[in-house]
């Protein structure tokens, strides 16, 4: 773990105003004194990119007021440095006084307050990229994330917080957060958290509300797209109905799906009472697009459970200073991912065979995942920080995603608990344990007590299944668990071509190797990333002709492979291996048992009749 910058003295300050300066640091004030605390966000020239921010804060100020930004934010495991895109900063009294800072570390800054009840503090956010994650403007919109945005006050993180908005002329503003006042636009948040917890989108979008259960919800979108918003609107409901079947209710008062349409972002974050998705404007009228766009949906909104509310100890409370480790992402984000194929199938939006299809391309995106073998999922987990999001050229032979892997151990659990109880529990009764036992008393859990949980349900030890699949490197046992559910996964190669273990892409004008996967013949015969591929045989090869060059050779033969090695003319032999699987398919069985047919019913809702 890295050392926080309060740990140690800072020997070489950044000095920003000469006046007054300190010449050491003092503690971080542990007991919140009253405290108003109030910002003011505007945009006067969206064009630049920059928001223009003022924090004033009035009551009993300490001699020294320590301002810090968020090095990450919660639901994205990677430090993103938000403070590189701090500039212009700036301290004065309530009259305009300038008063004295420095800055102590990359995200810490400290101004002497000594004598006066009230400060300013002026700094602008670049905002230039458009993700769920970070902040963007532009001329036709204002969207940021509180952690990426707004400094906090170690020691009064849980003070209230108002946020006044000065939209440009036309502009509204659209966040969970409550609203104060109408003009300027005014929102309050309970503390720093909630604050982090709540975007902010500010432009012309549309929005349209609708209720379920009850409570009040509302979608809104920027940008244009092949979108159908009432069509978008009743699925989203059937999602929210099945969760909260699922869950027992709905944990929040309102709610609020902010939908960015771009050119081909993918992605989502969330939020207690909310959440951000980024999808591609056309990806709506094709149904298998639009199927991923539901799953997507559903994956966000179960998190408002798992993760949100149900989330590991070391996420019980955020230290936005550091990386905040846990070996349970697994189970948050894993776990998640499984059901974000299922509760489309439950809400009726997709049938047994497409929900099939969908995990049939998850376990061949694994089995074709070298990283598998070297990395336990508690290990991808706990290294998400450095690894899940800064991929490499070795990333495929040493990583397993822990999304990936999770949500396929959690396939086996709950096929486990079904067959173990005949059905009269699933995963679905780990989910209500957790939520009553650490989601609504809102307690972190840890690893131990998720496995105490797990075998409560199940009935029976689960130590050799964490021990091999969990915390081991085992491969994960699909037909043992498919076959009492008359299933069984067939691997399938869809053309005779003879293993290289290559990657490449044309980039540029140029062939360039992207990956070479573990013990492959192109490991062997000494290829490397970065390589730019020329020729087989010395006949010229490009990309996009690889695949149907090596059709001409058997399993076996040697081949020459001609590369530029760091600008270096190199001539490699390789000798090609049998043909690999490419993709693997969940299938029905031909004559299952009654059993076997009950058990494919109780799970999918299907028999296997319509599975084949």
């Amino acid at each position: 773990m890295n050392q926080a910058a309060d740990d140690h003295p800072i020997p070489s300050p950044v000095v920003a105003h000469p006046a007054g300066m300190a010449t050491s640091q003092p503690p971080i004030t542990t007991q919140p004194s009253p405290l108003q605390i109030h910002y003011q966000v505007a945009m006067p020239a969206p064009a630049t990119h920059l928001f223009s921010l003022t924090l004033q804060v009035q009551g009993l100020l300490p001699p020294r007021l320590d301002l810090k930004l968020p090095v990450w934010t919660p639901g994205s495991y990677l430090v993103r440095e938000y403070a590189r895109h701090l500039q212009g900063f700036s301290a004065a009294t309530a009259t305009g006084v300038p008063l004295s800072w420095r800055k102590l570390s990359k995200n810490h800054w400290q101004v002497e307050t000594t004598g006066v009840a009230a400060i300013a503090v002026h700094y602008d956010i670049y905002a230039n990229e458009l993700s769920v994650r970070t902040n963007h403007l532009d001329t036709t919109h204002g969207y940021f994330n509180g952690a990426a945005l707004f400094l906090y006050l170690p020691g009064w993180e849980k003070q209230p917080i108002t946020v006044a908005i000065a939209p440009p002329e036309g502009w509204h503003v659209t966040t969970p957060l409550p609203k104060l006042a109408a003009s300027p636009p005014t929102f309050r948040a309970s503390d720093y958290d909630t604050l982090v917890d709540s975007p902010f989108e500010i432009g012309t979008h549309a929005c349209y509300d609708f209720e379920v259960l009850g409570k009040p919800h509302q979608l809104a979108i920027w940008g244009q797209g092949n979108q159908q918003p009432e069509q978008l609107i009743q699925d989203i409901r059937q999602l929210i109905h099945t969760e909260a079947q699922l869950f027992g209710g709905l944990p929040y008062d309102r709610y609020l799906f902010l939908l960015h349409l771009s050119s081909q972002g993918n992605g989502g974050l969330e939020h207690k009472t909310s959440c951000s998705l980024n999808y591609p404007r056309f990806g709506f009228r094709n149904r298998e697009k639009y199927q991923r766009f539901l799953q997507l949906v559903a994956h966000e909104f179960f998190h408002l459970w798992n993760v949100k509310r149900i989330r590991p100890l070391a996420l019980e409370t955020f230290d936005y200073d550091q990386e905040n480790y846990t070996s349970s992402l697994w189970f948050s984000e894993g776990t998640t991912s499984y059901y974000d194929l299922l509760i489309p199938l439950r809400a009726g939006l997709m049938n047994g065979s497409t929900f099939l299809a969908g995990l049939s391309k998850e376990i061949t995106r694994f089995l074709n995942t070298p990283g598998r073998r070297v990395q336990p999922l508690q290990e991808s987990s706990f290294d998400a920080w450095i690894k899940l999001y800064r991929p490499d050229a070795n990333s495929l032979n040493s990583q397993v995603s822990y999304y990936l892997k999770g949500e396929l151990v959690s396939l086996l659990l709950d096929l486990r608990i079904r067959v173990r109880s005949a059905h009269q529990r699933s995963l679905d009764d780990v989910m209500r344990q957790m939520w009553q036992r650490f989601g609504i008393p809102e307690v972190g859990f840890t690893p131990e007590q998720l496995q105490q949980v797990m075998e409560s349900v199940v009935g029976e030890s689960l130590s050799d299944f964490w021990h091999c699949y969990v915390q081991g490197t085992e491969e994960l046992p699909f037909q043992t668990y498919l076959e009492p559910f008359g299933l069984q996964l067939l691997a399938h190669t869809t053309e005779e071509i003879p293993y290289l273990g290559l990657t490449v892409k044309a980039e540029q004008g140029r062939d360039l190797v992207k990956g070479v996967e573990s013990d492959s013949p192109a490991q062997h015969a000494g290829l490397d990333s970065g390589d730019e591929l020329l020729a087989i045989n010395g006949i010229r090869v490009h990309a996009e002709q690889l695949s149907e060059r090596l059709k001409d050779f058997q399993p076996g033969d040697q081949i020459q492979l001609t590369v530029f090695h760091q600008d270096q003319l190199r001539t490699c032999p390789a000798v090609l291996a049998s043909p690999q699987p490419s993709q693997y398919h969940i299938i029905a069985i031909a004559h299952p048992s009654p059993t076997q047919e009950q058990n494919c019913l109780d799970w999918l809702g299907t028999s296997l009749a319509n599975l084949r």
